[in-house]
Protein backbone atom coordinates (compact mmCIF):
# COMPACT_ATOMS: atom_id res chain seq x y z
CA UNK A 1 0.00 0.00 0.00
CA UNK A 2 1.56 3.25 -1.16
CA UNK A 3 0.73 6.46 0.68
CA UNK A 4 0.91 9.76 -1.26
CA UNK A 5 0.38 13.17 0.31
CA UNK A 6 -0.45 16.25 -1.73
CA UNK A 7 0.70 19.33 0.16
CA UNK A 8 1.64 22.97 0.03
CA UNK A 9 1.60 25.49 2.86
CA UNK A 10 0.16 28.04 0.44
CA UNK A 11 -3.47 27.90 -0.62
CA UNK A 12 -4.86 28.33 -4.11
CA UNK A 13 -2.20 26.29 -5.91
CA UNK A 14 -4.40 23.43 -7.12
CA UNK A 15 -3.78 21.02 -4.25
CA UNK A 16 -7.30 19.62 -4.01
CA UNK A 17 -7.50 19.45 -7.81
CA UNK A 18 -4.40 17.25 -7.89
CA UNK A 19 -5.78 14.98 -5.16
CA UNK A 20 -9.03 14.51 -7.05
CA UNK A 21 -7.39 13.83 -10.41
CA UNK A 22 -4.78 11.51 -8.87
CA UNK A 23 -7.37 9.48 -6.97
CA UNK A 24 -9.61 9.09 -10.03
CA UNK A 25 -6.66 8.23 -12.26
CA UNK A 26 -5.52 5.45 -9.94
CA UNK A 27 -9.07 4.15 -9.58
CA UNK A 28 -9.49 4.12 -13.36
CA UNK A 29 -6.49 1.78 -13.51
CA UNK A 30 -8.33 -0.68 -11.28
CA UNK A 31 -6.55 0.20 -8.04
CA UNK A 32 -8.39 0.36 -4.72
CA UNK A 33 -7.89 3.91 -3.43
CA UNK A 34 -8.43 5.39 0.02
CA UNK A 35 -8.77 9.19 -0.05
CA UNK A 36 -8.21 11.08 3.23
CA UNK A 37 -9.31 14.70 3.49
CA UNK A 38 -7.46 16.40 6.35
CA UNK A 39 -8.52 19.93 5.40
CA UNK A 40 -11.34 21.36 7.53
CA UNK A 41 -12.66 23.19 4.45
CA UNK A 42 -13.62 19.71 3.15
CA UNK A 43 -13.39 20.73 -0.52
CA UNK A 44 -12.07 17.33 -1.58
CA UNK A 45 -14.88 15.58 0.29
CA UNK A 46 -17.52 17.67 -1.46
CA UNK A 47 -15.89 16.95 -4.84
CA UNK A 48 -16.66 13.29 -4.14
CA UNK A 49 -20.24 14.36 -3.33
CA UNK A 50 -19.74 13.82 0.39
CA UNK A 51 -20.87 16.38 2.92
CA UNK A 52 -20.95 15.30 6.54
CA UNK A 53 -21.83 17.32 9.62
CA UNK A 54 -19.04 16.02 11.82
CA UNK A 55 -15.94 14.09 10.83
CA UNK A 56 -14.47 11.53 13.21
CA UNK A 57 -10.92 11.90 11.91
CA UNK A 58 -9.61 13.49 15.16
CA UNK A 59 -11.15 10.66 17.19
CA UNK A 60 -9.73 8.09 14.76
CA UNK A 61 -6.24 9.55 15.00
CA UNK A 62 -6.20 9.49 18.81
CA UNK A 63 -7.55 5.93 18.77
CA UNK A 64 -11.12 6.33 20.02
CA UNK A 65 -12.70 4.86 16.85
CA UNK A 66 -11.55 2.40 14.18
CA UNK A 67 -10.90 3.09 10.51
CA UNK A 68 -14.20 1.41 9.60
CA UNK A 69 -15.99 4.12 11.56
CA UNK A 70 -14.58 6.92 9.41
CA UNK A 71 -14.61 5.42 5.91
CA UNK A 72 -17.47 5.96 3.44
CA UNK A 73 -17.77 5.05 -0.26
CA UNK A 74 -17.41 7.81 -2.84
CA UNK A 75 -20.73 9.13 -4.11
CA UNK A 76 -19.31 10.15 -7.47
CA UNK A 77 -20.84 8.99 -10.75
CA UNK A 78 -19.13 6.37 -12.88
CA UNK A 79 -17.54 2.96 -12.40
CA UNK A 80 -14.23 4.33 -11.13
CA UNK A 81 -15.90 5.48 -7.92
CA UNK A 82 -16.49 1.83 -6.98
CA UNK A 83 -12.73 1.72 -6.36
CA UNK A 84 -12.67 4.88 -4.20
CA UNK A 85 -13.29 5.04 -0.47
CA UNK A 86 -13.13 8.37 1.35
CA UNK A 87 -12.40 9.47 4.89
CA UNK A 88 -14.22 12.82 4.64
CA UNK A 89 -13.53 15.99 6.54
CA UNK A 90 -15.62 18.74 8.12
CA UNK A 91 -15.10 21.82 10.27
CA UNK A 92 -14.70 19.47 13.24
CA UNK A 93 -11.11 18.94 12.04
CA UNK A 94 -10.34 22.27 13.69
CA UNK A 95 -10.60 20.46 17.05
CA UNK A 96 -7.69 18.14 16.25
CA UNK A 97 -4.98 20.16 18.01
CA UNK A 98 -7.11 20.44 21.15
CA UNK A 99 -7.77 16.68 21.22
CA UNK A 100 -4.08 15.94 20.70
CA UNK A 101 -3.20 18.06 23.73
CA UNK A 102 -5.89 16.41 25.90
CA UNK A 103 -4.73 12.93 24.82
CA UNK A 104 -1.01 13.64 25.11
CA UNK A 105 -0.29 11.00 27.76
CA UNK A 106 -2.10 8.21 25.88
CA UNK A 107 -0.45 9.20 22.60
CA UNK A 108 3.01 9.14 24.13
CA UNK A 109 2.37 5.68 25.56
CA UNK A 110 1.09 4.24 22.26
CA UNK A 111 3.00 6.01 19.49
CA UNK A 112 5.78 7.88 21.27
CA UNK A 113 5.05 11.07 19.34
CA UNK A 114 1.85 12.51 17.88
CA UNK A 115 3.55 12.85 14.49
CA UNK A 116 3.40 9.05 14.14
CA UNK A 117 -0.35 8.70 14.68
CA UNK A 118 -1.41 8.68 11.02
CA UNK A 119 1.18 6.04 10.19
CA UNK A 120 -0.07 3.87 13.05
CA UNK A 121 -3.71 4.27 12.10
CA UNK A 122 -3.09 3.44 8.43
CA UNK A 123 -1.80 0.06 9.52
CA UNK A 124 -5.50 -0.80 9.87
CA UNK A 125 -5.87 -0.32 6.10
CA UNK A 126 -3.11 -2.72 5.01
CA UNK A 127 -4.47 -5.24 2.54
CA UNK A 128 -7.62 -3.18 1.92
CA UNK A 129 -6.18 -0.61 -0.50
CA UNK A 130 -3.45 -0.24 -3.11
CA UNK A 131 -3.04 3.51 -2.63
CA UNK A 132 -3.82 6.13 -0.01
CA UNK A 133 -4.08 9.75 -1.22
CA UNK A 134 -4.03 12.44 1.47
CA UNK A 135 -5.13 16.06 1.05
CA UNK A 136 -3.74 18.46 3.65
CA UNK A 137 -4.63 21.98 4.77
CA UNK A 138 -2.56 24.92 3.45
CA UNK A 139 -0.45 25.30 6.57
CA UNK A 140 2.42 23.58 8.38
CA UNK A 141 0.32 22.04 11.14
CA UNK A 142 -0.21 18.69 12.83
CA UNK A 143 -2.18 17.32 9.88
CA UNK A 144 0.63 17.90 7.39
CA UNK A 145 3.37 16.60 9.68
CA UNK A 146 1.46 13.38 10.41
CA UNK A 147 0.78 12.88 6.71
CA UNK A 148 4.46 13.29 5.81
CA UNK A 149 5.54 10.76 8.42
CA UNK A 150 3.02 8.26 7.04
CA UNK A 151 3.76 8.78 3.34
CA UNK A 152 6.13 7.35 0.78
CA UNK A 153 5.77 10.31 -1.57
CA UNK A 154 4.76 13.95 -1.34
CA UNK A 155 3.44 15.78 -4.39
CA UNK A 156 3.82 19.56 -4.14
CA UNK A 157 1.69 21.55 -6.58
CA UNK A 158 2.94 25.09 -7.03
CA UNK A 159 2.17 27.98 -9.31
CA UNK A 160 4.89 29.56 -11.45
CA UNK A 161 4.64 32.78 -9.47
CA UNK A 162 6.92 34.46 -6.95
CA UNK A 163 4.82 34.00 -3.80
CA UNK A 164 4.16 30.33 -4.53
CA UNK A 165 7.81 29.57 -5.24
CA UNK A 166 8.96 31.50 -2.15
CA UNK A 167 6.58 29.43 -0.02
CA UNK A 168 8.37 26.22 -1.04
CA UNK A 169 11.36 27.02 1.16
CA UNK A 170 9.58 26.49 4.46
CA UNK A 171 7.87 23.34 3.23
CA UNK A 172 11.15 21.88 1.96
CA UNK A 173 12.79 22.60 5.33
CA UNK A 174 10.01 20.60 6.98
CA UNK A 175 10.41 17.83 4.41
CA UNK A 176 14.13 17.52 5.18
CA UNK A 177 13.50 17.37 8.94
CA UNK A 178 10.89 14.63 8.56
CA UNK A 179 13.14 12.69 6.17
CA UNK A 180 16.08 12.84 8.59
CA UNK A 181 14.19 12.07 11.80
CA UNK A 182 11.11 10.00 11.00
CA UNK A 183 10.81 8.88 7.39
CA UNK A 184 14.07 8.34 5.46
CA UNK A 185 12.20 6.85 2.46
CA UNK A 186 10.13 10.00 1.84
CA UNK A 187 10.42 11.39 -1.71
CA UNK A 188 8.97 14.55 -3.23
CA UNK A 189 7.89 15.75 -6.66
CA UNK A 190 7.09 19.37 -7.49
CA UNK A 191 4.17 19.78 -9.88
CA UNK A 192 3.87 23.16 -11.64
CA UNK A 193 0.14 23.76 -11.50
CA UNK A 194 -2.33 26.22 -13.03
CA UNK A 195 0.41 27.44 -15.37
CA UNK A 196 -0.23 29.99 -18.10
CA UNK A 197 2.46 29.08 -20.63
CA UNK A 198 1.66 32.17 -22.70
CA UNK A 199 3.01 34.46 -20.00
CA UNK A 200 6.73 35.09 -20.28
CA UNK A 201 7.13 35.67 -16.55
CA UNK A 202 5.65 32.25 -15.75
CA UNK A 203 7.93 30.54 -18.28
CA UNK A 204 10.87 32.27 -16.60
CA UNK A 205 9.73 31.15 -13.15
CA UNK A 206 9.45 27.58 -14.40
CA UNK A 207 13.01 27.73 -15.67
CA UNK A 208 14.19 29.07 -12.30
CA UNK A 209 12.27 26.36 -10.47
CA UNK A 210 13.82 23.68 -12.66
CA UNK A 211 17.30 24.94 -11.75
CA UNK A 212 16.70 24.17 -8.06
CA UNK A 213 14.38 21.14 -8.23
CA UNK A 214 13.39 18.27 -10.45
CA UNK A 215 9.95 19.32 -11.60
CA UNK A 216 7.25 17.37 -13.42
CA UNK A 217 5.63 18.40 -16.69
CA UNK A 218 3.32 21.35 -15.93
CA UNK A 219 -0.46 21.36 -15.66
CA UNK A 220 -1.85 24.29 -17.61
CA UNK A 221 -4.51 26.68 -16.31
CA UNK A 222 -7.29 25.46 -18.59
CA UNK A 223 -11.03 26.00 -18.33
CA UNK A 224 -11.41 22.21 -18.44
CA UNK A 225 -9.75 21.93 -15.04
CA UNK A 226 -12.41 24.02 -13.31
CA UNK A 227 -15.13 22.26 -15.29
CA UNK A 228 -13.78 18.95 -14.07
CA UNK A 229 -14.30 19.99 -10.45
CA UNK A 230 -17.63 21.75 -10.92
CA UNK A 231 -19.10 18.84 -12.94
CA UNK A 232 -17.49 16.20 -10.70
CA UNK A 233 -15.99 14.65 -13.85
CA UNK A 234 -12.31 13.66 -13.67
CA UNK A 235 -9.97 14.65 -16.46
CA UNK A 236 -9.24 10.99 -17.24
CA UNK A 237 -12.88 10.61 -18.35
CA UNK A 238 -12.81 13.54 -20.76
CA UNK A 239 -12.37 13.11 -24.53
CA UNK A 240 -9.10 11.97 -26.02
CA UNK A 241 -8.63 15.39 -27.63
CA UNK A 242 -8.85 17.13 -24.26
CA UNK A 243 -5.80 19.32 -23.56
CA UNK A 244 -6.27 18.75 -19.83
CA UNK A 245 -6.26 15.00 -20.32
CA UNK A 246 -3.05 15.29 -22.33
CA UNK A 247 -1.40 17.32 -19.55
CA UNK A 248 -2.33 14.82 -16.88
CA UNK A 249 -1.38 11.81 -19.01
CA UNK A 250 2.11 13.27 -19.35
CA UNK A 251 2.22 14.00 -15.61
CA UNK A 252 1.21 10.50 -14.55
CA UNK A 253 3.70 8.96 -16.98
CA UNK A 254 6.49 11.07 -15.50
CA UNK A 255 5.53 9.91 -12.01
CA UNK A 256 5.23 6.23 -13.05
CA UNK A 257 1.59 6.06 -12.00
Amino acid sequence: MEVITVANNKGGVGKTMQCYQLSCHLASKGHKVLVIDLDSQANLSSTFNLQIHRTLIPEWLIGDVSIEDVMVPSEGKGDIHKNITVIPSSRHMANLSKLLILSEAEIRKEAGRKERLMKRRLEQAEGMFDYVVIDTPPMLGDELIMALVASRKIFIPTQAQDYSIDGLEELMDTFEIIKETENPQLEFSIIPSMVNTRRKIERQRLEELAQSFNITPPIRNLVQMQESISMRKPICKMGKKSKGRADYSELWESLNL
